[in-house]
């Protein structure tokens, strides 16, 4: 008797739990994949024919030309891969505008604006 009220007790908290965490995964999400990183892509193909296919070119930025000229390197950054595929997954948005805030977020952490200026209040700029 006893047995039977501890393990349906256990069940009722494992599907509370469950439940709660099905209601809130947009709020947990995103550090699970901050949490394991390497693991998410460790299928991304070292070529410029493996970027095509992970959807990482488009009309204004085309790989097509290294893959007709028979370019044998590694293609592009692997980490700056991961971080453009994370931002296109998490942020819903096509490979152009995901560069684009990588971009952004590339510069403003070392210190410089979207527009190419520092933002180092001490610069001085002459015309």
């Amino acid at each position: 008797m006893a047995d039977n009220y501890i393990l349906w007790s256990w069940a009722f908290f494992f599907m509370v739990l469950a439940t709660g965490l099905y209601i809130s995964r947009s709020r947990w999400i995103p550090f699970l994949s901050n949490i394991i990183p390497e693991h998410a892509y460790h299928r991304l193909n070292p070529s410029f024919e493996g970027d095509i296919e992970a959807g990482l070119s488009s009309d204004a930025f085309s790989l097509s030309g290294n893959v007709q000229d028979g370019d044998h390197r590694a293609g592009l950054d692997v980490a700056s891969k991961k971080e453009v595929l994370r931002i296109m997954k998490s942020q819903k948005v096509n490979f152009d505008d995901a560069r684009q805030l990588f971009m952004v977020q590339k510069l403003a952490k070392n210190g410089i604006a979207p527009d190419g200026r520092p933002m180092d209040p001490r610069a001085v700029f002459f015309s």
